[in-house]
């Protein structure tokens, strides 16, 4: 077996690999020709040299190995978030001059719409023509504002394609997992349907068969860009399931979120932030929660922790350990 067989990524761990890996835990170290047959351990961080005998691997502890991976996933998916900003940024006073263009074309593979009245037309005559699955992320923004009448209309149109045998898998952030909306929602729907809650998500997408996504183009969420390149949508599905992965189940069984050492996942969340150095207000943003209830937080956190001051609760955090702990409501 080569490297060459080696193309997964850590959550796909081989069967070597993890032979191996529990053979270092169990020893102590293996040596770096052991390593030959799996060499995804090294390049994934879980052997690293022994600084005594470098013709030895030591294994990195399985607790801070995937603190480091997910911190990477989540540093991948933030950026993500700023590049779609910007593009809608860039892309925003473009599409205004092209004044429509691209939507008389045959068969376009991005098209813009504009005002919500249009866009929830073409979701709803995309949705009815589809047979398959429905792919959703709905960020805390998308819950707070809109009519009633519009959650009404959305709810008939999924379960209309619910009794067809749609499925529809749905990502929201925790703070929607006990939002009445959001509860109200999964009552009412039967089919196959799931749901499931991260700290941070994108911004909004729905994706149609894997062969349609809808995203949003403007904050205020008044334009809309209807994608069917394959590639692009290819990508957002690519998205949708990397994130549903690291998710925590939400709906039809909920998975309770454990505290650990008297510290929640959200203070958790939180603290991760805090070490980064975010101000309340952008805490608050990315966890989709207001500036109160993210202050509330960091002061149990703080309580918790004993800290008395902004600094102290920094340092408090990073020799607490309590970001190297597995996250097992995942």
């Amino acid at each position: 077996m080569t490297g060459q067989a080696h193309g997964h990524g850590p959550e796909e761990l081989c069967e070597t690999g993890t032979r191996l890996y529990a053979r270092a835990l169990r020893e102590g170290n293996v040596g770096s020709a052991d390593a030959v047959e799996a060499p995804c351990l090294v390049d994934f961080g879980l052997l690293q040299p022994s600084v005594e005998d470098l013709s030895r691997l030591e294994p990195v502890a399985p607790a801070v190995a995937l603190h480091r991976l997910l911190r990477i996933a989540e540093d991948r998916i933030a950026y993500e978030r700023r590049r779609e900003e910007r593009l809608a940024t860039v892309f925003e006073p473009l599409m205004r001059l092209d004044g429509g263009r691209t939507a008389a074309t045959d068969s376009p593979t991005i098209r813009v719409l504009t005002g919500m009245e249009r866009i929830n037309q073409v979701i709803t005559e995309t949705l009815a023509d589809a047979s398959s699955e429905l792919l959703a992320i709905q960020p805390h923004a998308s819950h707070i504002g809109p009519p009633p009448q519009v959650h009404i209309e959305a709810l008939d149109r999924d379960q209309a394609f619910l009794d067809r045998g749609g499925r529809i898998r749905t990502l929201y952030q925790h703070t929607l997992r006990h939002a009445p909306t959001v509860l109200a929602r999964y009552e009412q729907l039967a089919g196959d349907v799931e749901a499931r809650t991260l700290d941070e998500v994108t911004e909004r997408l729905l994706v149609v068969d894997r062969t349609v996504a809808f995203i949003p183009a403007h904050k205020d969420r008044t334009i809309a860009v209807a994608v069917r390149h394959p590639a692009l949508v290819g990508y957002f599905v690519t998205t949708f399931d990397r994130l549903w992965r690291l998710a925590t189940p939400m709906y039809p069984e909920a998975v309770r979120r454990p505290s650990l050492d008297g510290v929640t996942p959200r203070q958790r969340a939180i603290a991760a932030l805090l070490i980064e150095g975010h101000t309340d207000a952008v805490i608050a943003d990315r966890l989709g929660m207001n500036v109160r209830t993210a202050r509330v937080h960091i002061a149990k956190l703080a309580a918790t922790l004993g800290s008395e001051s902004r600094a102290q609760l920094g340092y408090l955090i990073g020799q607490s350990g309590i970001l190297e702990q597995p996250d097992q409501e995942r």
